[in-house]
């Protein structure tokens, strides 16, 4: 499977998250993955799209 980084990471300007979206290239097409994560308490959430216009949708939303 192949990454490409689509964006950085940003951070939520209040809270303490950090956000990011990658490219997943594989067998079954193009993926999405967007992760949000709290790097301080080592929890983090991850959400797999297989539309680029949800997942940036999702990275915005986290990003709120």
């Amino acid at each position: 499977m192949e990454v490409d980084q689509m964006e950085d990471g940003k951070k939520h300007q209040t809270k303490r998250w950090t956000v990011s979206i990658l490219a997943l290239k594989g067998d079954l097409g193009e993926e999405f993955k967007v992760t949000r994560r709290i790097h301080e308490l080592s929890v983090s959430e991850t959400r797999m799209f297989r539309s680029k216009d949800d997942a940036k949708r999702q990275f915005e939303e986290w990003l709120e």
